[in-house]
This record gives C-alpha cells, structure tokens and sequence, in this order.
C-alpha cells in the first residue's frame, strides 16, 4: 500500500505545485467559459496531468456554444444608458417605443409587437432559470419565458437590482442567461432601470453587439484502479463564468484533483476510483452534468461515496465539509481523518454545487468549500475579484492529503460494509 506519511519536502512540493496550477488555470489561460479556447486549453491541462500518473482517460464531448459581446448602445431622446449584453443573447440593432413590465400581470396584458420591453421591479427580482435547464425549473420562471415568447418584443431590457442570495455578486445580474431564449436581451442597474422607465412610450434606440458561436466542450474523466462494482468519484467542475479568473469558483477544486492523482499515482487499492473534471457548472445547460449524469444511469449503485470541490482554498476562515447520506461508521471515519487536517471544519449542509448529482441519485457524498461561503457567493464569485490572490495554494494540498487518507481508509472490507445509508 502507497504510504500516507508524507515529509516536509514533498509537502513543501506540493505547495509550490498548487500555486503553479493556480495560475496556469487563472492567469495562463485567460478565461474557462465553457466553448472557449481556454476552457479546451484547461480540459487539456487537466487530462495531461492525471494521465502522467497513471490514469485512464475518458472525454466526454458535448457540443455547446461560445458567446463574444462588444458593448451595448442604448439612447433616449438623446440621452445614454449603461447596458450589457445578457450572456449567449443574440445581438440586435433596434428602433422601438418602450414599454415598462413591472409584473407577471402587466405582461400577460401586455401587447409588445414591434416594442422594446423593460422588465423592472418585482418581474425582475430573481434571475430565470433557463428554459432547459434541468435539475431546477419553477413554474413561474416557464410562465415569463413563455409570455414574453408570445409577446414578441422586439429587445428585451431587465432593470436588476442586488440579490445575493439568488445572484452571487453580480450587480446588476442578468435577469435572462439562455442560449435557447432567441428575443435579444439586454440588462442594467435597477436605478438605470428607473431613469429609462421616465421614457415609457418614447423611441428607444438599441445597438447590442453580441455573437453566438457553435462550439464544444467535454468532460474529463480520469480513472485507476481495477474495474470492479464498486468506485468512488470525485468531482470538480472546471468552467468559469465569461468574466472571472474563476480562482475559487473552481479553479482550486481542479487542483485539488491534479495534486490527489499525483499522490495516488502508486495506488494499488481494491476500489475503482474515478476523477471527475465536470463542465458546465456555470453554464446556462449544464451540458457536462447532464452528459455524466445520463451515462451512469443504472449503474450508480456503483458509486460507494461521492466526493465534490467547489469554493475551496479561502485564506480567510477554514476549510468546511458536509456529509450526505453516510453511514455512522464511515461517518465518524471521515471526521476523524478530516480532524487531522489544519483548518479544517465540519461545516453546514449546502446543496449549490455538484454533489447535488449523487444525493438526487441517492448516493452518499461529501463536499468541500470554504467556510465563508456566503461571503465569497456574496462579494466575490463570478466577479473579477475572483484571483488567484485570494487563494492559499497549501489548504488545497492539505485537501487532497485528507481524501487520500480517506479513500485508503474505504478500501477496509469491513468498513465498506453498509456503507451506503438512505438519502432523505
């Protein structure tokens, strides 16, 4: 069995790994948008790097679309508004009266042929979930789309005001994310929202200078050990938002992978194991998780546990896990080797990232973030301040030092016995 004693100089190597990954994947490859040429260039980085340690690999590829924006023009009678274009909308140049929706009832009366359509205030209060968009789908999100739809306006413009507990950090955030969505749409700062609202009836001209571009992506997956029933996974999505280094949002759980298959790259254990790059996380289709998903269907009894990295490597505060479905022993096995570990917490249950895949399939898992979860959601993901400066590269070696004590520890006959526990 590959020793877990590691000594100060590989610890100390390790290290100096997880800062040079860091800034390959957030400052080398400049952007991880899903179809973009550094979303390839970072699946690439991942394959290699896991393959160099003895892992079999997989691509799953998916067709998707990349998207490129250049800036909105929007005038008034004269008068400027600050605009941008909403992500994978079509472009537009338009000439329109304006019309100003406040709410679902006001659309449903609404005749919006040949006009531009403000969506402000209380229709504007939460971002829609896109039309396709398949693990979470309100009824209320299908009825707008659907309206607006049969409306036919000619541009759309959602005024949107700051709501982190839905948005993130994003203000204003974009009320409309949908490539499948096929009105050309537009978002601002609810107080430009409020300004443009006093030219309700007037011409509005909108030039927005937005392309789609077909493109692809793919999952990696990268697997060791011996083709059995029975496998642990670990995930870590690997696409970022257009915009964003995407340094904790989730550079830091990719690294987390690269530096576990190097410390596994003698492992020898009775357990498949199966390193998951997921892509798609934050993209409007989630393509990678819907292909992973669909090509384990009937097979995830497999899956004895599930481990998922996103949000990991704060410097502030400490490292957080959550248990989902664990039997008590494999439980209370999990807290005392994750105990061993310098900032390391057992946090609270969250469900805003892909371990969400095992528990709706009725898997056990665990998921590592960072303690200030609210406040990076809150202040910093999908934002520029997402850097590689707000990382310490050494929590995400101290990570991968945790799950390899912790998949070693699973390989106990015994203690895989009644692992799995009902997901409530």
């Amino acid at each position: 069995m590959t020793k877990l004693v590691h000594n100060a100089s590989q610890i100390n190597e390790l290290n100096n790994k997880s800062q040079s990954y860091l800034h390959k994947l957030c400052v080398e490859i400049p952007t991880r948008q899903v179809g973009s040429q550094g979303n390839r260039d970072a699946t690439d980085l991942f394959a290699d790097v896991v393959a160099s340690y003895g892992f079999r690999i997989e691509r799953q590829e998916f067709d998707c679309m990349d998207w490129t924006e250049d800036g909105v023009d929007l005038v008034v009678d004269g008068e400027r508004f600050e605009a941008h274009a909403s992500p994978y909308s079509l472009g537009c140049k338009v000439q329109a009266p304006l019309d100003v929706i406040s709410t679902v009832k006001e659309l449903e009366a609404a005749d919006l042929t040949g006009k531009i359509a403000l969506l402000q205030g209380e229709i504007a209060k939460e971002q829609l979930m896109p039309k396709i968009f398949p693990f979470y789908n309100p009824d209320e999100h299908k009825a707008i789309y659907q309206l607006l739809e049969s409306r036919q306006p000619s541009a759309i413009i959602s005024a949107t005001s700051k709501n982190p507990s839905l948005a993130g950090a994003v203000y204003p955030f974009p009320l409309i994310e949908d490539g499948d969505f096929d009105i050309p749409s537009i978002y601002m700062t609810d107080q430009e929202g409020d300004r443009l609202s006093k030219f309700a009836g007037r011409q509005v001209t909108l030039a927005s200078r937005a392309t789609r571009i077909p493109s692809s992506g793919s999952n990696v997956i990268g697997r060791k050990g011996p083709k059995t029933d029975e496998k642990v996974v670990f995930f870590a999505h690997i696409d970022a938002k257009k915009g964003t280094p995407g340094a904790i949002d989730n550079a830091t759980g990719v690294i987390i992978l690269m530096l576990l298959s190097e410390l596994l790259a003698d492992y020898d254990g009775e357990l498949e194991i199966e390193f998951v790059a997921l892509n798609g996380e934050d993209y409007y289709a989630a393509p990678g998780e819907i292909l992973w998903v669909q090509s384990n269907q009937g097979r995830f009894e497999q899956i004895i546990l599930g481990f998922n990295m996103d949000g990991v490597g704060y410097r502030e505060g400490n490292t957080a896990y959550s248990l989902y479905g664990l039997t008590d022993e494999v439980a209370n096995m999990v807290r005392s080797e994750l105990s061993r570990l310098p900032n390391m917490i057992e946090g609270q249950p969250w469900y805003q990232s892909d371990h969400s895949l095992f528990i709706q399939n009725g898997r056990p898992a665990v998921a590592f973030t960072s303690d200030a979860f609210d406040a990076l959601w809150t202040e910093i993901a999908h934002t520029l301040k997402d850097r590689p400066e707000i990382i310490d590269p050494a929590r995400l070696v101290d990570v991968a030092l945790g799950l390899k004590a912790v998949l070693y520890r699973l390989g106990d006959k015994q203690l895989n016995k009644g692992i799995i526990s009902p997901i409530l």
